[in-house]
């Protein structure tokens, strides 16, 4: 009778039939937290589970069943795809080990990933020559030494192109930028989406230009992405010579501090160039906030210089502020006013149109309010500024207006902005100051709106987590 559990590979086939079922559980479980967590170490214990102890146990069966021998052709041919396996395996743990968990500005965090490929493949190319040195008995030394005199033939059959991948390497290896920076090479000007061995790709605004790492490598260039302190979009604009500088640079520095592109910890550049010309730097939060930054400037110092009587490019007049819509305007607000119907002539040379662009600020915390403005198109919004954030309290359409401490004479400590294209009536303090003497019904009830809007303010800061016992809205 034939004793088979004496035979020399019952051992390890028994050990193979019940160690592999084991060990794939095992795994699959450990696999499977890995993936919930979304650990990167389950890339390579996925490859362990799916490929390398399937293959391995099968390479050991066979081994067995020739006793042992690797003659076997089929056996060499398991032991080829097994030894291939377990070098891919070894790559990916120390590629985990190495970059899974690099942290940000670390030296793993900042090797480009073209380095790491390319030791990959050194590594597997010369894992694979001892694999086929050990299992098929090949003389790998001779390979080598024709794939070096090769290379060398190749390399100085393309100079220039291996010329533009060794400038490429040694850009990459230098990192003077990273994808997303703006760099400015003189001729071009954009922003790095791609990074090669061959060329960088840069987004302009003319469409994406290739920039050859020979050349960027060769010639100078400027990262706008890391300048010392902020960056500064740059702007020339022109007014009258008779507007005074003091009162144009004001206005300028307004504008551009109330930017929402604006860089909050700087503040802007304004000089005078003399001649009526004026230079402003406006800090942006990065280069890829300047042309949105530059043309709603543009947009909101329209606005802003006609409302200050300044003469921006030639001219200071603004189409809607008319005595007629004036006047059209003053008829719409008598009865919320109190005004006099025959009284309506005299007020119009003492009030004006206003116009506002979306987005700009119509009245600033803490400042003392000169005038009220009532809405006569477009939406305001009112909100409150709590530790740099905007805290919404409410909308005002047309017939409603701001500014009503401009009676009381107390500083508002909530923010007016155009939600939209804004157009507003403003009456002076001294035109609302008589209208309060003839009807004191008017001061009641500005009285009212000035207690309702405290109390949204103090609602609206409870919300937010805040005291809202802290804060006093009075307009």
């Amino acid at each position: 009778m034939l004793e088979f559990w004496k035979e020399p590979w019952f051992v390890g086939a028994v050990v193979v039939a019940i160690g592999l079922p084991v060990l794939l559980v095992v795994l699959t479980e450990i696999l499977g937290v890995l993936v919930r967590r979304g650990n990167p170490a389950a890339q390579p214990v996925r490859l362990l589970r799916n490929l390398v102890l399937p293959v391995g146990a099968l390479l050991a069966l066979l081994s067995f069943a020739d006793h042992v021998t690797v003659e076997f052709t089929w056996v060499r041919v398991v032991a080829t795809v097994f030894g291939f396996l377990l070098i891919l395996l070894v790559l990916s743990a120390f590629n985990v080990v190495l970059f899974g968990n690099a942290k940000a500005g670390t030296w793993r965090d900042r090797l480009p990933s073209i380095f790491i490929d390319l030791a990959r493949l050194l590594l597997i190319v010369i894992g694979l020559a001892m694999l086929f040195s050990w299992v098929w008995g090949a003389d790998v030394g001779g390979l080598f030494a024709a794939i070096g005199v090769t290379s060398v033939v190749i390399g100085f059959a393309l100079q220039s192109a291996v010329g533009s991948v060794v400038s490429g390497l040694l850009l990459l290896f230098e990192q003077p930028f990273r994808l997303g920076d703006w760099l400015d090479a003189g001729s071009v000007r954009g922003r790095v989406v791609e990074v090669n061995w061959r060329a960088v790709h840069i987004e302009t605004d003319e469409g994406v230009q290739i920039v050859p790492n020979a050349s960027l490598a060769g010639s100078s260039f400027t990262n706008l992405s890391r300048t010392p302190g902020p960056y500064y979009a740059t702007a020339t604009v022109a007014f009258a010579q008779d507007d005074a500088p003091h009162a144009v640079m004001a206005v300028l520095r307004q504008v551009a501090s109330d930017l929402p592109f604006a860089d909050p910890a700087a503040a802007p550049a304004i000089s005078y160039a003399g001649g009526g010309s004026y230079s402003v730097g406006i800090p942006v939060l990065g280069p890829a906030a300047s042309d949105d930054a530059l043309a709603v400037f543009a947009s909101w110092l329209w606005y802003a210089a006609r409302r200050a009587g300044l003469t921006l490019n030639g001219s200071k007049t603004d189409p809607a502020n008319t005595p007629e819509a004036v006047r059209a305007s003053l008829v719409r607000v008598a009865s919320t006013l109190r005004i006099p119907v025959d009284e309506i002539d005299d007020l119009v040379p003492r009030c004006s149109i206003e116009r506002f662009a979306a987005g700009e600020v119509v009245q600033r915390e803490g400042e003392i309010a000169t005038a009220i403005r009532l809405v006569v198109e477009g939406r305001i919004g009112l909100s409150v500024i709590v530790g740099g954030g905007a805290v919404p309290l409410a909308s005002l359409d047309r017939g409603e207006y701001v500014g009503q401490t401009a009676l009381t004479r107390e500083r508002t400590l909530s923010r007016a902005s155009a939600e939209t294209p804004l157009t507003v009536l403003r009456l002076p303090t001294d035109v609302i100051d008589a209208l309060v003497q003839q009807h004191p019904s008017l001061a009641k009830e500005i009285g009212q709106t000035i207690d309702r809007r405290r109390a949204m303010a103090k609602a609206a800061l409870a919300e937010n987590s805040l005291v809202a016992g802290v804060y006093k809205i009075a307009g």
